[in-house]
C-alpha cells in the first residue's frame, strides 16, 4: 500500500508541474514571439528484490518522472502593425540581441530607438547587426528594412540584422519568456525579414485549455485512488488491531 501511495504521489507531482507549464503558456498567449512548452514524462523503475531468501523476486515498481521541458519552436502567426521598426522572420531563424548576461536570441521583433539613438528591444537590449549594435544619428530619415535584413535610412545602408539559426538536434535553451541562449548559433541561410509585421505567440489557447482540463481530471483521479488506498490501510490496521 505504501508503494501505491508513492507511485500516486510521483504522478501528482508531475501533473502539478505540467499545470504550471500550461498556466504559463496561457499567461503568454499574447506575448510576441513566445514559444509554448510542454512536459516530457518517462518511467522511473525501482529495482526489485534479488535476495535468495525471497520465494520470488519483487515485482518492478514504476514511478512517473517529469524528464524535461519541451519547447515548441514552430512559428506563430504574424500580424501587420505598419510600424517600420517592427519586423518578423518568415521561416527559421532568430534575431540576435545583446543582454547583460551575454548574447541571446528571440523571435520578438518589436524594436524601438532609445534616447541614445540605439536600435533596441522592448527591454532596452541592443539589437545586433552583423557589425554589432546599431546607432542612428539625429535627423536620419525613415528606417527601411529589406527582406535580407539590410537596414537603410537617408544616410544609406546602416547595417544588416544578425539572424541566426541552430544545428539540427541542438536547439537553443529557453532563458526567458521570449529569450533563448545557445553556444551553437550559426548564420541563418537566406533569412526572410518582413518589415511592419510582428510574430505572435504560438500558443493555441483552445488546446491548452483542453489539456488543462484533462490534467486536472487525472490529478483528481489519482487523489481519489490515494484516498482509497489510505482508507484500506486504516481499515486493515483497525481489523488487525482488534483483540479477541
Amino acid at each position: 500500500m505504501d508503494n501505491a501511495q508513492l507511485v500516486g504521489l510521483s504522478r501528482q507531482t508531475s501533473l502539478a508541474r505540467q499545470l504550471d507549464l500550461i498556466a504559463n503558456n496561457l499567461a503568454n498567449v499574447n506575448t510576441l514571439g513566445f514559444k509554448s512548452q510542454s512536459l516530457m514524462f518517462k518511467e522511473q523503475t525501482m529495482p526489485g528484490a534479488v535476495d535468495n531468501s525471497f520465494l520470488r523476486s519483487d515485482r518492478r515498481i514504476s514511478f512517473v518522472l517529469d524528464d524535461a521541458n519541451v519547447v515548441d519552436y514552430s512559428p506563430g502567426q504574424t500580424e501587420t502593425t505598419g510600424n517600420p521598426l517592427d519586423v518578423a522572420i518568415s521561416g527559421q531563424g532568430m534575431f540576435a540581441v545583446q543582454t547583460p548576461a551575454g548574447e541571446r536570441y528571440t523571435r520578438n521583433g518589436s524594436f524601438a530607438i532609445n534616447n541614445a539613438g540605439q536600435l533596441v528591444t522592448q527591454n532596452n537590449y541592443p539589437v545586433l547587426t552583423e557589425g554589432g549594435p546599431l546607432s542612428f544619428q539625429p535627423g536620419e530619415g525613415p528606417v527601411s528594412i529589406a527582406a535580407d535584413g539590410t537596414i537603410s535610412t537617408s544616410q544609406g545602408q546602416r547595417g544588416k540584422l544578425r539572424i541566426v539559426d541552430f544545428p539540427p538536434n541542438q536547439p537553443p535553451m529557453k532563458v526567458g519568456e521570449t529569450l533563448f541562449s545557445s553556444n551553437n548559433a550559426i548564420p541563418a541561410t537566406l533569412p526572410e525579414v518582413v518589415q511592419g509585421r510582428l510574430e505572435k505567440s504560438n500558443v493555441n489557447s483552445v488546446v491548452e485549455l483542453t489539456t488543462m482540463i484533462s490534467v486536472q481530471r487525472s490529478y483528481q483521479a489519482v487523489a481519489s485512488l490515494m484516498k482509497e488506498t489510505d482508507d484500506l490501510r486504516k481499515n486493515s490496521i483497525a481489523t488487525l488491531g482488534q483483540v479477541s
